[in-house]
Order: structure tokens, then sequence, then C-alpha cells
């Protein structure tokens, strides 16, 4: 893998592909830092070699976002807002260009000196970045003498900045240390997992999981199913589960899991119970039902305590663990249970020396809002990025670095 500790950066200008995507308040100040947390060795690794750091990335949508009058909202989705908390953390002033390319960009590059730090503004507000536009790539390969792809979370786009303008840069691109963790993690588990390994899915629908219910299955001793999704199977499988969600159209598909599963001597598990709700909302009435018979204006929001009980079971004696996608609706405190009881295994598992692979988006989120973050083995930053890897897709982040 062509990683950092590859290249020595003294004297070199490195453009790095960050992935500054982050939460942001209604004050524009950062809910969760993680992932520029998570990037601060790599342009530390830099900085100490004595190069110089280009920042780039994109923050939100803000081409499909627009204001009520039709125009961009620049203000909402500018990275000037996380400037001063990338120079708090990584304990350098970071230098703003008020756009990503132009004039001003292109003379803020050529003066950067040695140990300094400067960040574009948001790729996105040019269409060219999410078309992949070649002429635009080159514009943004100008900056830099050597190109670091350190934005997992975008590995899985074919965007100007995270594949195409590797091309630009043929003997001088890299990984930087995000990127190649990411890539370790996952290669960990897809090809060298202890056993038993147990896969924990949940989230709303299974055809957002379908290609990776399907690979799992190949993989896995033990395929939990949780969250939303889990009341298709149960439907399909004849069961009555009131006003839950469904998809209808994906209840043949879940039977042939099942099979496939019960053909490789994969135990696919299911809730036994939920706790149900008369409406989505926190303050629905809930009781704990049997998810054979959930009546008609009842919905199931979270699994029950016997399905945690089995599900803890699974999870405890595993070897190897990844968790992509809650139990239920774990954002309300009245149906966090599942959610947390989960993670609390995953936990007990981790310490007995299992090893952990939190899948990025709300698993990841569950995971902090538990306080468990540095009791797994590894949080993934990239929830798109990882699932299309565990679907055995190649990425194009990754494969424009390795050509």
């Amino acid at each position: 893998m062509k990683t950092l500790d590859t290249i020595n950066f003294a004297g070199k200008k490195a453009l790095i592909r960050v992935d500054f995507n982050v939460p942001m308040d209604k004050q524009f100040n950062i809910t969760d830092d993680a992932r520029i947390r998570a990037t601060i060795p790599t342009l530390k690794k830099i900085l100490n070699d004595g190069g110089a750091c280009i920042l780039m990335s994109h923050l939100g949508r803000p081409l499909k976002k627009l204001k009520e009058d039709g125009t961009i909202d620049f203000e909402k989705f500018s990275l000037k807002h996380a400037v001063n908390k990338t120079s708090e953390l990584l304990g350098v002033p970071v230098k703003f260009a008020g756009d990503c390319i132009g004039e001003t960009a292109a003379e803020m590059a050529s003066n950067l000196k040695a140990g300094e730090v400067m960040l574009l503004e948001n790729l996105r507000f040019y269409k060219e970045e999410e078309k992949g536009d070649s002429a635009f790539a080159q514009k943004l390969s100008a900056y830099g003498n050597v190109y670091v792809n350190d934005a997992f979370g975008t590995a899985h786009r074919a965007h100007a900045s995270t594949a195409v303008i590797a091309q630009f840069f043929p003997q001088s691109k890299c990984f930087g240390y995000v990127m190649a963790k990411e890539i370790a993690n996952a290669e960990k588990l897809m090809k060298n997992a202890e056993r038993p390994f147990t896969a924990i899915t949940g989230g709303a629908k299974v055809s957002d999981k379908l290609l990776i219910l399907e690979n799992l299955i190949n993989k896995v001793d033990n395929l939990i199913i949780g969250g939303g999704m889990a009341y298709t199977f149960l439907k399909a499988q004849g069961y009555e589960i009131g006003s839950s969600l469904c998809e209808d159209d994906r209840l043949e598909l879940c039977l042939e899991l099942l099979k496939k599963a019960e053909a490789k001597g994969v135990k696919l598990m299911l809730p036994f119970d939920s706790v149900v709700a008369d409406k989505f909302a926190a303050d629905a009435n809930s009781k704990v039902c049997d998810n054979k018979h959930i009546e008609q204006g009842w919905m199931g929001l979270d699994i029950g305590p016997k399905a945690v009980e089995d599900y803890n079971v699974a999870i405890r004696n595993s070897k190897t663990i990844l968790w992509n996608g809650p139990m239920g609706v774990f954002e309300m405190e009245k149906f966090e249970n599942g959610t947390k009881q989960v993670a609390i295994a995953v936990v007990d598992a981790t310490k007995n020396g299992a090893f952990s692979l939190i899948g990025g988006g709300d698993s990841a989120a569950a995971v902090a809002k538990f306080g468990f973050e540095n009791e797994v083995s590894y949080v993934s930053t990239g929830g798109g990025a990882l699932l299309e890897y565990f679907e055995g897709k190649e990425l194009p982040g990754i494969k424009a670095i390795n050509e």
C-alpha cells in the first residue's frame, strides 16, 4: 500500500483530499469533530517532514440544497467554519482560501511555505467536482506536487478530487493514515476474520443493505438483523407486523436470503420480540410485543428484551464483529435500549479479545452517543464507502492511488 511513510515531504506541497464533511449547529459550531481529528496524524507527518499542506474537502450538498430563491447557500456550506477547529486540533494556524479554484487560491498555494497549512473552499460549490471533470481536477492539481487521499468517506465516489485528480500525480500519490487504516481494517475483516465472525446489520431498509447481506452470507457465522429491515423478513415468514416498516416488494428476496443462509450454515438471527409504539414519536405509548403478532396501529421501533438476550449471547461468543446499522430508533430515549445493549455486548466481546469494526454512519453515532468509541477496535469514518467495500466493489478513490 502506498502510504505517507513511503514519501519524504521535505520541501514539498502536499495536496490532501480530507473529509471535513462534519455536522454543525445553526451557529456553525462543529458538533462532532471526529473526521477532522482523524486526519491530524496525516497532516502532522507532512509538516514534521518539512512540507506544506493544502487541504481540500466537500461539505454537504450545496447544489442540491439551494435556498428558496434558487441560489447557493454559501454561508451554510462554507468550509471557513472548519478553520478554527482544524487550527486548534493541529496546533498550527490554518489559512483559508475563499474559493477552491481561481487566482486567489492559486496565489495562496504558490506562496505557502514549509510548515504552513491552507484550506480550500467547498469543492462542491462547483458541479464539476461531482461530475469528475478532468479540467477541474487539473486546476486543483496545480497547487501541489504530491497528492494524498485521506478521505475514506468519499472513496466510493469517482469525483474530481477523490479519483480523477490522481492521474496528474503518476509518481507522487499516496494514501493518508485514515485511508490506510480503513483499508487495513476492512481487509482484516473480509480476508482474515477469526471465527466465530458475527455481522450485525440494522437500519430501515433491506434494499439499502441487499448487496452487503448477500456478500456477508458468504463470510460470516452469524448474521444478526435489527432495525426496520427486520420487519420485512418477519412479514416474509408470514408474521403479523402491524404498522411496522416493511418493503412489500422485497418479501421474496428475504425468503431467498434466509434459504441462502441456511444452505451455507449461517445463523441468520431475527428479533423474537420488539418494543412497539402507537406512533413514531418520542412520547408514544409503548409496550413489548412478540414479533409473530404485532397489532395493527402498533409499530416496532426497537428490538425487545428477548431479542437483546439472544443477540448478546452470539456477540459475546464472537472473535470478529462487524456492526453496521442500529437496532431501533436510538435517537429517541424510549427506543434506544436495543442499540445500547448491542453496543455494550460488542464492547464486552472486544475486552475479551474480539476484533470489532463499527461501520460508520448511524452505528458510529450510536457508539459515540453511549460513550464507547474508544472501547471498540475501530470506528470507520465512512459509512457508504465501507458498505461498498464489503459489497466487494472496487472503490474509485482506492483504485486511483493503486494504479
